[in-house]
Order: structure tokens, then sequence, then C-alpha cells
């Protein structure tokens, strides 16, 4: 592989990604529409849309890797997201380079408590669940036709620095718990859940970008033991020295929220996550890729202290 990792986005993912590789010594560029990031230096940052197919391609110009590590906006998937990754292909196919991909769970759809694993079917109902089935098969496809060198990582909901809005542990439970509000959540908090650390999925990208031997290969992000969403909230309390309350926002208020915000209104089909237990196997990433999981108490005290840093920043 030439070494320029070149990382297509510079959300939360994206930059835990770039300092990642950064940390490993390795060339990055990352792109985003702005030209400009929080990144470390010597790391170049181009300005580019990449969801156009040659400007993405010559921001992607001598990479060896592709990292596709963005998002639209939530209620904007079906639209915007199968351009977005048509583009990011064809700049690592130009490029000749490593496609590493960044997806989550929904393809999996609802498996009604059942651990999931990279082998569970691609059963997705919701909106944005189908989105993902479609993508997912199109980087299948084209590996099994040796077109593309794709690899692929999945996370669970991710939470860590630089998750806010995004992160159903971000802004509405952490974010809140600090300014001395009520952690914020869609449903119930006693199911078990699989959350995966933004730390933990740059760490794992990084890894099967740089490895040789997992080419068309699927893995999901290690995530630490299941706990149920209280039991982290009890994790934040006993960081920040005093309880968390817990608002639960009823469904018919979360649903009324939607008809002005569209984003809040994306929500709602991801209910069944966390109505009932939601676990993300990950023992392929830890056996194959030798990782581990951040232990849950020292992720959830990274994510706070980041907040705490944003905040005196402001």
């Amino acid at each position: 592989m030439n070494d320029l990792h070149v990382v297509f986005g510079t959300g939360a993912i994206g930059l835990a990604l770039v300092h990642e590789l950064n940390t490993m010594s390795l060339r990055v560029r990352a792109v985003n529409r702005s030209g400009r990031a929080d990144v470390p230096e010597g790391v170049e940052i181009v300005a580019a849309d990449a969801s156009d197919a040659e400007t993405a391609a010559k921001a992607a110009t001598g990479a060896g890797v592709v990292y596709q590590c963005l998002s639209p906006p939530y209620h904007q998937w079906a639209r915007l997201f199968p351009p977005i990754q048509d583009a990011a292909v064809h700049a690592a196919r130009a490029a000749h380079a490593r496609y590493v991909s960044f997806e989550n769970t929904y393809m999996y759809g609802d498996t009604h408590g059942v651990l999931i694993t990279e082998e569970t079917p691609l059963r997705a109902q919701t909106r944005k669940g189908k989105v993902r089935v479609v993508m997912a098969e199109q980087l299948r496809d084209l590996a099994e036709k040796g077109d593309l060198d794709v690899v692929t990582a999945r996370a669970s909901d991710y939470f860590g620095p630089r998750g806010t809005a995004q992160s159903p542990l971000g802004d509405l439970v952490i974010g809140a718990a600090l300014a001395g509000k009520p952690a914020r959540l869609i449903a119930g908090p006693d199911q078990p859940h699989s959350y995966s650390f933004t730390g933990d999925v740059a760490r794992c990208l990084a890894a099967i970008g740089t490895r040789e031997d997992v080419a068309g290969e699927i893995f999901h992000v290690p995530n630490a033991l299941a706990r149920t969403t209280r039991e982290v909230i009890a994790m934040i309390s006993e960081d920040l020295g005093r309880t968390v309350k817990i608002s639960v926002t009823p469904r018919l208020l979360l649903r009324a929220i939607g008809l002005f915000n569209p984003t809040i209104a994306e929500l709602d089909e991801m209910r069944y996550e966390f109505t009932q237990p939601f676990l993300v196997d990950s023992t392929k990433a830890e056996t194959r890729l030798g990782l581990s999981a951040t232990p849950l108490d020292d992720a959830v005290s990274q994510t706070i202290s980041w907040f705490r840093h944003r905040s005196s920043a402001k």
C-alpha cells in the first residue's frame, strides 16, 4: 500500500481516526467541506465535496487507504448517503487504494435481543436500516468481484470525545448532566446495551486499514461488556460526584417533537434498540486484530473530561 491515509469526514469518528493514525506516525490527509478541522500538526486538511465523484477522487490522489467516515443528516440518509459512498468508492478505485468503511449496526434490524455477530443476516425494516443494507451489499458485491479492496468496521451506538448531538450518551446525557439537568433518553434505561467508544472505533479502523490479511472482511468494533443505560448514568454520577436524574421522553411526545424537528423524528424507528437487550458481539476483532475495548468507566471518564474542556473553552 501507499503510505498516505485519506480520511473522509472530520466528525467524532473521523477526527478520532485522524488522531489515531497520526500517533502511528502515518501520513494523514483529512477531507471535509470547509478545509478546516482540529487536526494534529503535520496532518493535511483538504476542502472537497465528497459527494462528487471526481472531486472526491482528486482529494484522495496518492492514497493507499481511503476511510469513509462521513454521515449526512439523519433525515437525509436515503437521498444523500448512497451518493457519498459511490463517490468515496470511486476515489479509492481511482487511487488503487484500500477502502475502509465505517458503519453502524442498523442493517441487522431488530434481532429481538439475540446477540448480533458479523454473520447475523441483514434484515432491517427501518428506513435508515434499509439504506445501510443497500450500501453494505454494494460493498460486498464489489469485494466479491475483485473490483475493490474493502474492509468494514461496524460500531454499535457510539459515545466519546466529540460525540455530541449524534451520540445517545452525548449532549442529551453527559452534556445535560454537566449542566445540572436530567439525562434525557428516548426509551427506558434498564435494558443491557452495547456502546462503542470512539477511541476503540478509531483503533479498529486503523487496524483494518493497515493490515494486509483482512481484505473483504467485516469486523465489529470492540465493545465493553454491555451494561444498562442506568448503569452507565451511574458511572457518570460517580465521576461528577452527584446523582444524575433520568428523564425518559414519552413516545407520543417524541413523535410530536418530530413534527417540527426532522432529526428527532428519525429517532422513533430506532427505539427498538433500547426497549430490549441490544448486544453486539466483538469477539472477531478481539481475537483476529488483538484489540480490546476500553473499560466502560474509563471511557465515560474520558468523555466527561472532553465535555468539560469544551464547556470551559466557550
